[in-house]
């Protein structure tokens, strides 16, 4: 059994309409969700509740959609473990590393992946596989600069006994055991 699964945090069509640089990120999960089905991993997305947003809005992009086998849980806040049962659902599968995608990098992906952190999982946080809405033109920071600054962060901070890595999408494995 696999000891990693990936997380699509958000990928909603409704969420991703002003999105920094939104087909490439689309594309660069799309690509880890298949590579991670080839591989046997567990896919988990977690979808934000919307309220007052049509139903076809609130599905998660075709793009990046779920197909069978995959698990869809609802979440009402940025920390994807708060009141999911993700946490009991990776468990169950032993997992003990978690690959992280998704929408929006400073507050969802953010949240999930400290809460991942917190709770014993090692991360990897995929450079080029998550993105947040574009700002205003003169607006500081800028959606690139937050992204960049995101993956700075994560490379840089530490935990202990956890192992952390921040790569971009063409590097990440599924096939091999986190480092110890």
């Amino acid at each position: 059994m696999p000891d990693t699964a990936l997380l699509i945090i958000d990928m909603q069509t409704a969420l991703l309409s002003d999105a920094h640089d939104v087909e490439a990120c689309l594309h660069k999960v799309a690509d880890l969700a298949e590579q991670a089905r080839s591989a046997g991993v567990p896919i988990v997305y977690l979808r934000q509740r919307l309220l007052d947003v049509p139903a076809g809005l609130i599905d998660v992009h075709p793009a990046v959609a779920p197909q069978p086998g995959d698990v869809v849980l609802d979440k009402a806040s940025a920390d994807s473990f708060l009141d999911t049962g993700l946490g009991d659902l990776l468990d169950e599968q032993e997992v003990c590393r978690v690959i992280i995608t998704g929408f929006a990098t400073e507050y969802c992906v953010d949240s999930t992946s400290r809460s991942a952190l917190s709770r014993g999982y090692d991360l990897v946080l995929v450079s080029d596989g998550h993105t947040t809405p574009e700002r205003p033109p003169d607006a500081a920071p800028s959606a690139a600069q937050v992204i960049a600054h995101h993956n700075t962060t994560f490379s840089a901070i530490q935990y202990a006994e956890r192992s952390i890595t921040v790569e971009p999408a063409a590097q990440v494995r599924f096939d091999a055991a986190p480092a110890s």
